[in-house]
């Protein structure tokens, strides 16, 4: 089966967030002439006449726009064009309409104060690091491979291959001792744990003169951390001689070490959302989805290009007037489908997490993309696509549409519970109990049954990973 250019992009359409499709959007009116932006203050275009009649009086002719969003049906659009200009007028340069020089400065002035004012970009690990190695004393080789290996540590700050395969990548005439020394060198730089190579030499690396239990931890990084990470304290008591409460005090001091010093220098960005739908309540207490599309830009044909059509009697300007109108026309079909099938689909699964809005998170049941793909008719690939990266408005907060869309798990009795029901049962018993003697995964399984959760011991065990909580042993405290 073979996807014409058109339905390629009308599907890209419908997956695009709310910002892109506003590039998108601005993007198109910069390319294509005949396309005009609607302001929101104006009045939408007036309908056909109540007889149903294909004659509109000249005003209403005059009127009448293609405009993206409207419930309208533009298909005759075309053919009734208005009533032929003798001239045609230059918008673009009418009289009055350019900016004076005053008002393009001052534009210019604002253009400035916000490059001056714009976020600077933030130093990175690699920078930070060369910045001090330059104040090391060696030779030209040896600081050209120094600057190699730093541009060659990963995010977190270590080498992620051997120091000889590294030699040997280089390429240049370097030996491993003083490969070796170039490393101790970058070893000694801030942040303490970079160019470790895994890690034991991470944690080692920080270890300082003035470390509290400095020889303790040591002993317990270098020769007992799979010990510590495990958390098998009486082990580590009876190979070391060191009480509990010593080898305790040595690993909270171990929890302010950071494994990964490189990851400081990462930027965060937050992610701008923008949401594309909202739920009210109707009169008669029914959830209805609602579009919220006010930032995106409204589209029209220009009329003046629809009279140009008319009146050229040139061919190529009529073929080139004609393209451009109908690449407009369909990109305002598409966002008029896209817009009815995000609403179709969002409705369709709304009415199907009612529970949800009503009580709360406990009460969402497994829905798979499938069964709303059949509820509104189209096909699974695309309730993917409508749902990617679309935000909504709910009495509960805002939400990504996906997270409607949850698998779940089948019960000893058969009955199908979703994954984030027995995700919050699950976290609340581990909360809730006895570090000392922490619950086992059956002990788990037979809390959850009572609280009419019959699962197995394999299934608890799975989901406890996924949430990365720690084994019963792991999470006891001595």
């Amino acid at each position: 089966m073979k996807l014409a250019p058109r339905m390629i992009q009308s599907m890209q359409i419908l997956q695009l967030p709310m910002l892109a499709l506003q590039e998108r959007i601005e993007q198109e009116l910069a390319e294509n002439i005949v396309l005009e932006q609607v302001e929101r203050r104006e009045e939408p275009p007036d309908p056909v006449d109540s007889n149903g009649s294909e004659e509109l009086p000249q005003r209403d002719l005059e009127q009448r726009e293609l405009v993206a969003g409207s419930d309208d049906n533009n298909a005759s659009d075309f053919e009734r064009l208005d009533e032929i200009s003798k001239e045609w007028p230059d918008d673009s340069y009418a009289s009055g309409s350019m900016p004076s020089a005053s008002r393009m400065q001052e534009a210019g002035d604002r253009h400035l104060d916000m490059m001056a004012n714009a976020e600077s970009r933030p130093q990175s690990l690699h920078d930070y690091l060369i910045e001090q190695f330059a104040y090391f004393d060696v030779t030209p080789e040896l600081r050209q491979f120094g600057e190699y290996l730093i541009y060659n540590l990963d995010h977190n700050g270590r080498l992620p291959a051997s120091l000889p395969e590294i030699v040997q990548v280089y390429g240049r005439s370097i030996s491993l001792p003083d490969a070796e020394q170039i490393l101790s060198l970058i070893q000694k730089l801030e942040p303490a744990g970079v160019g470790s190579r895994d890690l034991k030499e991470c944690l080692l690396l920080q270890l300082r003169p003035t470390t509290p239990l400095r020889d303790i931890l040591h002993t317990l990084i270098s020769q007992h951390l799979e010990d510590v990470l495990q958390n098998r304290l009486p082990l580590i008591e009876r190979k070391t001689g060191y009480s509990i409460d010593t080898i305790r005090a040595a690993i909270e001091q171990l929890s302010t070490f950071d494994p990964f010093p490189g990851t400081r220098f990462e930027s965060q960005t937050s992610e701008h959302i923008i949401p594309e739908l909202r739920i009210d309540k109707n009169d008669e207490g029914k959830y209805v989805v609602e579009i919220l599309n006010e930032y995106v830009p409204q589209l029209r044909i220009s009329r003046n290009y629809q009279r140009m059509l008319e009146n050229t009697k040139d061919a190529s300007t009529k073929e080139f007037i004609k393209k451009r109108i109908d690449s407009a026309k369909w990109l305002i079909d598409a966002i008029q489908q896209r817009y009815n099938t995000l609403r179709k689909v969002a409705q369709a699964t709304i009415d199907h997490q009612t529970a949800f809005l009503d009580s709360g998170p406990e009460h969402l049941v497994p829905l798979k993309m499938q069964q709303i793909a059949d509820i509104v008719g189209v096909h699974v690939t695309t309730v993917s696509r409508a749902v990617d990266d679309k935000y909504i408005i709910t009495p509960r907060g805002i939400f990504p549409l996906k997270r409607f869309f949850i698998g779940g798990t089948t019960t000893d009795d058969g009955e199908e519970i979703a994954w984030d029901v027995i995700r919050i049962h699950l976290k609340e018993l581990i909360n809730k109990e006895d570090k000392k003697t922490p619950l086992s995964d059956d002990a788990i399984a037979d809390a959850l049954a009572k609280q009419g959760y019959p699962l197995k011991r394999r299934t608890v065990t799975k989901y406890r990973k996924i949430l990365n909580i720690p084994s019963s042993r792991q999470r006891r405290e001595y």
